[in-house]
């Protein structure tokens, strides 16, 4: 089969080896791979980011100097079943999974894998038990993007949202909109999303933030706070605590991952905040810790999804709860997934590039 291989940090397009279904497995063809922000982390800090996940006992454990076909976003459909597989399965289904193989050895991330290829290749093999229908006649690329969509879930379940929080979105990209939309699925609100490109901001909006900033021309802090205090209330009065007055409670998700936001973060915070990191920085970071303990905010690191999470989430954007076609801005072959790389560096271009293997 034909694949987009990752090797020595680079994408090179090569025939490698067909797959065949083992005990429990299916042989499925790639319809749809969307290309996620920890890809483009594997080819720039493979070595770093496997050595981390070792250190902490993570699932994003492979051979960085060895090839490596990644895509975990992915929607496909069967092509051939091993022993064992349920009769309920049938070739043609269309279906999506959480992104693991299962093996005697242990369990296998898929598109982390240097033994079992990922969506940016022809084929793949899929735990049977582990395939969702595809229902409602939904398209493979819009099914593909229930990975993305199912982090912004977790992201969302992790930070015990509730009906009287004031929501702040830090950064608008996919996974900002992904929480922006788990958010605004539930009902939580209102919802205020900051990020310097307009076209992100845009996109924010069209995922039902309530409110848009850019940072270069206002703080989102300060908007954020203006929502979250009783109107009328000086919010710079220290006694205003002693009186009984309180703001409703603060939630801030960061969706950057880049060193210094998580500081600037709990600078901008008011008190009793809670901080959802969900942005992947990949370098060391500092933080303040005076100032989170004098206002004694809770910081919260969150990392995938469970398996009901991803399951509703595809039901979400099967029957039109999630909306998500807008995300998409770009789709390529084997041959473009190199370019496309490249060209999701510019916020102003891409959102989301979906990887077709068949085109």
């Amino acid at each position: 089969m034909r694949a987009a291989v990752t090797r020595q940090g680079s994408i090179v397009v090569e025939t490698t080896e067909d797959l065949s279904p083992a005990e429990g497995d299916v042989l499925v063809k790639t319809l749809a791979c969307g290309i996620c922000g920890s890809d483009l982390h594997a080819l720039q800090h493979g070595h770093e980011m496997v050595r981390n996940q070792k250190e902490t006992g993570g699932p994003l454990v492979y051979d960085a100097d060895q090839d490596l076909v990644m895509g975990h976003e992915f929607c496909v459909e069967i092509l051939d079943t091993g022993p064992g597989v349920p009769d309920h399965l049938e070739i043609g289904d269309v279906v999506c999974s959480f992104p693991i193989l299962l093996r005697p050895d242990g369990i296998h991330t898929i598109g982390y894998s240097n033994e079992y290829p990922g969506g940016y290749g022809e084929h793949m093999l899929l735990s049977s038990q582990l395939l969702l229908p595809v229902r409602n006649g939904l398209a493979p690329e819009l099914a593909a993007l229930t990975e993305p969509m199912a982090v912004g879930r977790h992201a969302v379940e992790k930070s015990r949202a509730g009906l009287e929080d004031v929501c702040l979105v830090i950064g608008c990209g996919p996974v900002g909109l992904a929480v922006i939309a788990a958010l605004k699925q539930k009902g939580y609100g209102p919802v205020i999303a900051a990020d310097f490109s307009p076209q992100r901001r845009q996109l924010a909006e069209t995922m039902g933030a309530d409110e848009i900033i850019d940072p270069a021309v206002n703080s989102p802090y300060e908007s954020w706070q203006e929502a979250a205090w009783p109107k009328g209330v000086d919010r710079n009065d220290s006694a205003m605590r002693l009186r009984g007055v309180k703001a409703k409670p603060g939630l801030i998700f960061e969706c950057v991952g880049i060193p210094g936001v998580i500081d600037q973060i709990m600078h901008g915070a008011m008190r009793d905040t809670r901080i959802v990191v969900v942005g992947v920085c990949m370098e060391h970071d500092t933080v303040r810790p005076l100032t989170g303990i004098g206002k004694e905010l809770n910081l919260q690191f969150v990392l995938g999804y469970s398996r009901d999470e991803f399951a509703d989430t595809l039901r979400g954007i099967s029957e039109g709860e999630l909306v998500v076609e807008q995300l998409i801005t770009g789709r390529v072959g084997l041959d473009g997934v190199a370019q496309a790389f490249e060209d999701l560096a510019d916020p102003e271009t891409h959102a989301k590039i979906i990887v077709e293997p068949w085109r």
